[in-house]
């Protein structure tokens, strides 16, 4: 694909993170065109270049559009974006395939294990579009939205197996604010971007209960190494799970208040029920969907995630939240690895 053309992203849906991805591509001189499900976001960008559903004090670039018609945003894009909830990504998909660009690369923003197939976001691409793999990537690192539409520095890792799309689209979301590195291990990005979630809200949980910095860092130090073990099993290289999608990742996700995984499990460490939490933080939180899956995922690969297991309990009620934080604490003792 020549650069002497414009260059054209899809972007579905117009969320928060989605959003974000936007006016990266719009500021870096991409032509963006986003889906919206409802009239008033998309008729707030196209007439006030704010997205009023979420960030209505931003100004969005000139060059970022809106649609309610998924169709037309795809139509001639060179990149189509996914963010959506990763459990909602099959059925979306479905329709949206037959509008998709036979040239074009499709780029998954998506941080989550879909429950009943235990697959991978690009996995289910593949699976529901039939686009070779080499035209599948996925942007993945610590960037919360927020700070990203206020454009503070950020960094991301954008994986594909084809070296030279990454490279296309790297120079198509490069900004001064907004630095993308590129890498060939697509399981690793995808793991380490949907297993952090799922120690979020273990860390959110440890604050909630006034549990201290201590087990904090024990929990995404843990947490690290579990997600490692299980990436690296299924063929990811190690030196992604110690980079932006892995640790860098993980470190934003378990450390800021704008995190949504960390907010949610907070909320249930102040004694919160599901609902309430739920109902507290609004958006999906994808740690609370993909716990089971990634911990079906370690069994079939016979992976010891401790931390997920937990999780995974507590979410679906079969634990409480003091026998959670006891068992997080007496694990056996053995050598650190």
């Amino acid at each position: 694909m020549s650069r002497t053309h414009s260059v054209r992203a899809a972007v579905l849906s117009a969320g928060s993170w989605g959003t974000a991805v936007g006016k990266v591509l719009g500021d870096a001189g991409t032509d963006v065109v986003m889906h919206a499900r409802r009239d008033e976001i998309a008729d707030g960008i196209n007439q006030r270049h704010r997205n009023p559903g979420y960030f209505p004090n931003v100004t969005l670039p000139a060059s970022l559009t809106a649609t309610t018609d998924p169709a037309a945003a795809l139509a001639g894009a060179d990149y189509c974006v996914l963010s959506i909830p990763a459990q909602s990504l099959r059925d979306n998909l479905a329709s949206w395939a037959p509008h998709i660009p036979d040239h074009a690369v499709i780029v998954s923003l998506m941080k989550g294990i879909e429950t009943d197939s235990e697959l991978r976001a690009s996995q289910v691409i593949a699976q529901v579009t039939g686009v070779p793999t080499d035209r599948i990537a996925v942007l993945s690192g610590p960037n919360l939205a927020r700070e990203i539409m206020a454009g503070r520095p950020a960094a991301a890792t954008i994986a594909c197996p084809d070296e030279e799309a990454a490279h296309r689209f790297q120079k198509a979301c490069h900004t001064p604010y907004f630095r993308p590195y590129t890498s060939t291990d697509v399981v690793g990005c995808e793991l380490g971007g949907a297993v952090k979630n799922v120690i979020a809200l273990a860390v959110g949980i440890a604050a909630g209960m006034g549990l201290g910095d201590n087990a904090t860092a024990m929990l995404i130090t843990r947490g690290l190494a579990e997600t490692t073990r299980l990436a690296v099993r299924m063929g990811a290289h190690p030196e992604t799970l110690a980079g932006l999608a892995g640790l860098g990742d993980l470190v934003a996700t378990c450390s800021s208040p704008l995190s949504r995984n960390r907010t949610f499990g907070t909320h249930l460490g102040q004694g919160m029920t599901m609902t309430e939490a739920t109902a507290a933080t609004r958006q999906t939180t994808e740690g609370v969907k993909s716990a089971t899956a990634i911990l079906e995922l370690a069994r079939v690969h016979g992976v010891e995630m401790p931390i997920t297991e937990v999780m995974a309990a507590l979410l679906h009620e079969k634990i409480s939240l003091d026998e959670a934080a006891t068992a997080l604490m007496q694990r056996p003792s053995k050598p650190e690895r």
